[in-house]
């Protein structure tokens, strides 16, 4: 008898994750929240406001996202606490991957004067990344723009890889290249 009930309380906590499932609707939010204002800092010092009218945790699905189906806004601060801004329709974050997707009406401020504008933007946390298969509008912080359907680029901008584009280049005719 007391095997019994030491399996049946093991079994039990085995499969309490399992009830809690059973519990919630097919495909419902494990929480929601409302008129978010959540503050990352590190050692002290803001570096980055996240700002959504709502936020769905689906935490509790095998591959967990966050979803922000109103839209998002979130603020960077950089080590000299210059800000940078993006702001989306709708975003993704995927827990496991890092990546957040960006969705209508993106658009992304930098410190120092880029504005990019695009339908979707994926932004790869892990590797400082962005990029997107759509199509771009971006304006460099020198006054030359571009736009086209697709784009790779890290996180300042200073690697930005353009793939069917055009626009306009300013070139400094006082800088010089290696051998000239």
């Amino acid at each position: 008898m007391a095997i019994t009930i030491v399996i049946t309380l093991f079994a039990c906590e085995g499969n309490y994750q399992n009830i809690q499932r059973l519990n919630l609707k097919d495909n419902s939010p494990i929480a929601e929240g409302r008129n978010i204002d959540v503050k990352y800092t590190d050692s002290g010092k803001v570096v980055t406001n996240l700002l959504a009218p709502l936020l769905l945790d689906y935490s509790n699905m095998e591959f967990p996202y966050q979803e922000f189906p109103n839209g998002v806004e979130v603020r960077f601060w950089n080590e000299e606490n210059e800000k940078s801004t993006v702001n989306s329709d709708y975003a993704v974050r995927y827990d496991q991957t890092g990546i957040v997707d960006l969705r209508n009406n993106v658009v992304l401020v930098t410190s120092d004067s880029v504005v990019l504008e695009a339908e979707q933007l994926y932004w790869d946390q892990v590797n400082k990344w962005v990029f997107t298969d759509q199509p771009y509008r971006i304006k460099f912080k020198d006054g030359s723009f571009n736009q086209g359907a697709r784009f790779d680029s890290n996180e300042d901008f200073t690697i930005f890889l353009s793939r069917q584009n055009d626009g306009i280049q300013i070139i400094d005719k006082t800088q010089t290249t290696d051998g000239e």
